[in-house]
């Protein structure tokens, strides 16, 4: 039997915890085995970082809107473009930017 992806990155993360990359591809892997509270969880301790991991906000805010939880998307698209401009990053700024736009105004 071979070993699942999410082996494989879990048992890289006992040895680089600290990992932002590995903790990143464990969250999305997880999504993908519609484990999204864990998944969510994990990118949400990713925007916690110091610094934050960009791609988390994009990638949580995706999901958030595939789950039909638009609040939360906007809001995680909303602090992560901030993030994004903070750190000087205006490729994923833009992206988070034209999702958001995507999403129509709040109340519609």
């Amino acid at each position: 039997m071979s070993v699942s992806r999410r082996s494989r990155i879990e048992a890289m993360l006992a040895d680089e915890p600290n990992d932002m990359f590995l903790r990143y591809s464990l969250a999305m892997e997880l999504e993908k085995e519609n484990e999204h509270e864990l998944s969510l969880q994990k990118l949400a301790e990713l925007q916690r970082d110091t610094p934050p991991y960009v791609p988390a906000f994009f990638m949580a805010a995706q999901q958030l809107v595939k789950l039909s939880k638009i609040a939360e998307a906007r809001t995680a698209l909303r602090e992560g473009i901030e993030e994004a401009r903070r750190q000087g990053n205006s490729h994923a700024a833009g992206e988070m930017s034209e999702l958001l736009a995507s999403l129509g105004r709040e109340g519609e």
